[in-house]
């Protein structure tokens, strides 16, 4: 979904072991995902580049969905790019596989509680330009999130630095990172 640059070199090593074919979402309306698709055409991996709304369609031929993160919850959810819960929730639909690779230090011992407190909302004129006046005479609210909470239930494995882990085991990960007097917050009982 859209560029990683975790993801990428993820991608770019494994490629110089086996051959594979990669689906990228452009991740409208940023479109990163049309420089992750050139960045890997260049590399000699054979990619295909789709717009959001072809996740689903596209979601039979794949046997694993692979995403980076902003953030990791500690209850194992993800804090990623806006579209990166609707095609993990296709994978879920297909039972594919969902990957997050990220780094330790992306892991968080803060609950996602209110999903609206983490999230920035870009631009309007990315979405619809502001010439087009008839819209905006029309008074109505243009959003642009820029993240997406995906719950843990929709997550697969977590691939860090230091190894893969389902999103059930970040507990253990916080207790490995964070010492419980550290946290700035009260962490609920799970």
């Amino acid at each position: 979904v859209g560029r990683s640059r975790t993801v990428e070199q993820f991608l770019l090593s494994a490629a110089r072991k086996r051959a594979f074919q990669v689906i990228v979402v452009e991740s409208a309306p940023s479109c990163t995902g049309h420089e992750m698709a050139a960045n890997l055409t260049a590399a000699n991996i054979d990619t295909v580049l789709v717009s959001d709304a072809a996740a689903f369609a596209m979601m039979s031929r794949v046997n694993k969905v692979i995403v980076g993160c902003h953030a990791v919850t500690a209850n194992g959810g993800i804090i990623g790019r806006t579209g990166t819960r609707i095609v993990a929730a296709c994978a879920k639909h297909f039972s594919t596989p969902v990957c997050v690779v990220t780094g330790m230090y992306k892991v968080t011992p803060i609950y996602p509680e209110n999903h609206g407190d983490f999230n920035l909302l870009g631009s309007p004129d990315d979405v619809v330009r502001f010439s087009n006046s008839e819209l905006v005479r029309d008074n109505i609210e243009i959003l642009n999130p820029q993240f997406d909470y995906v719950p843990p239930n929709l997550i697969s494995l977590l691939i860090t630095n230091q190894g893969g882990n389902p999103p059930t085991y970040v507990y253990r990960l916080l207790g490995e990172l964070y010492d419980s007097e550290d946290y700035d917050i009260e962490m609920p009982l799970r």
